[in-house]
């Protein structure tokens, strides 16, 4: 799969996602369309609000999109992409390289390292829920499973205290 659409198959989610997670999938396709066409976070941006945000595209309907939260997503990935390209690459096997990986799967993991790192106003789980998500979205086979294992490295390395008091509410209320 080429990875610049998502499949048919499963969407993004069930139903029709919300904005956020609208604009999670946008974000990813304008920082993929950033990389192969060499454009600037501004222009792109300009071009996904002005043409592209929210409207239905292949045969798929993402459904409205949080435009505001689009912009933050795309233009933090771009003016942060080397510490968040190191910190992906910090939690790599030591066979992979962020350069080796697809373009599309690099644009989900800077993205979900981004939110990780930058937005506390989500919790670190649903981040990773959100990427893994858009990972089952765009691939299949053990691609979602290693966004799911990074993007869980990077929020234990990045939000520690939030992990270590979710894993003992939860061993609470089943142990």
């Amino acid at each position: 799969m080429s990875g610049r659409h998502p499949r048919q198959r499963g969407e993004i989610g069930v139903d029709r996602p919300g904005p956020r997670r609208a604009a999670r999938l946008a974000a990813v396709q304008a920082l993929y369309q950033m990389t192969i066409a060499g454009l600037d976070a501004e222009m792109v941006v300009a071009e996904f609000v002005g043409f592209r945000l929210g409207r239905p595209e292949e045969g798929l309907d993402p459904g409205p999109a949080d435009e505001v939260f689009f912009a933050e997503l795309v233009r933090g990935v771009s003016a942060h992409r080397d510490e968040l390209d190191n910190m992906i690459a910090g939690v790599l096997s030591e066979e992979w390289s962020i350069d080796r990986l697809e373009a599309i799967l690099r644009q989900i993991l800077r993205a979900g390292a981004f939110e990780l790192a930058h937005s506390n106003d989500t919790p670190a789980r649903s981040i990773i829920t959100e990427y893994l998500a858009l990972a089952e979205a765009f691939f299949g086979g053990r691609v979602p499973g290693l966004v799911n294992g990074v993007l869980d490295r990077l929020a234990r390395s990045v939000r520690p205290l939030e992990l270590e008091k979710s894993g003992r509410d939860r061993t609470a209320t089943t142990g």
